[in-house]
């Protein structure tokens, strides 16, 4: 079985992307892992160069700034990484550059692969995901954030990175779908470490201006997203993070340098109807209205 990780990124200096450490956590099952570097505005390049593996390839990439519908450019960028795997890769192991697995979860993810590898059906495999929020100590467990998301799939090119790069689906142009396929997964319980939303307030504002002139025109952001620095405390809810991040996150995490505590009696109050379904989620994990971008066989 022969594994191809693959991401992209843009200005991971400059918005202090976990990107190294996302790599290196899934590189161990990894036979090469493909990193497109877009045009960036400082070293991303040397940064991923610096991960000193002889499985590493860099991909130059320039991104196209006038895809701002909907964030388009984001599944470009991640396609031209897909497309640059090796073709005799069984599996393409795809994670964005704020995402990081934890080492404990490496081996079922690796027997996952090995036992539905002959198993055409199965197209990729889908994990649980948290998002961390404001720190490390919190993440966010209202039923608005994505819950699962799929990170492994066939080496199959008609396969294609989906919106915003949120996630995939199968091109059909035999049916005429605008939007594709949901790919046919199987569920492997491990656990997508989304990072996000934890940096500086002012380095999080700052990536948050850059990443919605993907989806706005410029005047939009200057009247609705530009501010001296990110205010966390505009979220509904969230909860304390009792489990244990990957090592490879260790030393970042012991380099905050800020404070966020959440102030439950200061957060965003929804609306009744979603107060009653956050409470049905958080109480019992049933999630009423999930949208789920995958079919699970």
């Amino acid at each position: 079985m022969k594994v191809s990780g693959f991401t992209f990124v843009r200005n991971a200096v400059k918005y202090d992307y976990p990107v190294v450490e996302g790599i290196k956590s899934i590189l161990p099952i990894c036979d090469e892992f493909i990193v497109a570097v877009g045009n960036s505005e400082d070293d991303s390049v040397g940064l991923i160069r610096s991960i000193g593996s002889p499985k590493i390839k860099i991909i130059e990439t320039v991104w196209d700034d006038s895809l701002r519908e909907g964030g388009k450019v984001l599944a470009v960028e991640t396609n031209k990484a897909f497309d640059a795997i090796a073709p005799d890769s069984d599996w393409a192991f795809y994670i964005q550059a704020d995402e990081c697995f934890h080492e404990n979860d490496l081996p079922k993810i690796k027997a996952a692969m090995e036992k539905w590898k002959e198993d055409k059906r199965v197209e990729g495999l889908v994990f649980n995901h948290i998002n961390f929020y404001g720190t490390f100590d919190y993440y966010a467990d209202s039923r608005k954030w994505n819950k699962k998301e799929v990170r492994v799939v066939r080496n199959d090119k008609d396969i294609r990175s989906w919106k915003d790069a949120m996630s995939f689906r199968k091109t059909c142009p035999e049916r005429s779908r605008r939007d594709g396929e949901k790919l046919k997964v199987k569920f492997v319980d491990a656990l997508i470490h989304h990072y996000g939303w934890v940096k500086s307030p002012l380095t999080q504002q700052k990536k948050r201006e850059s990443f919605h002139k993907l989806w706005h025109d410029d005047a939009y952001v200057e009247k609705n997203v530009v501010a001296p620095e990110f205010d966390y405390s505009k979220i509904d809810s969230l909860a304390k993070f009792k489990g244990s991040h990957p090592k490879v996150m260790h030393e970042r995490i012991k380099e905050q340098n800020w404070k966020f505590e959440f102030d439950k009696t200061k957060a965003m109050r929804p609306s009744l109807r979603l107060r009653i379904l956050n409470s049905i989620y958080q109480n019992t994990g049933i999630h009423i209205g999930e949208f789920k971008n995958y079919k699970r066989i």
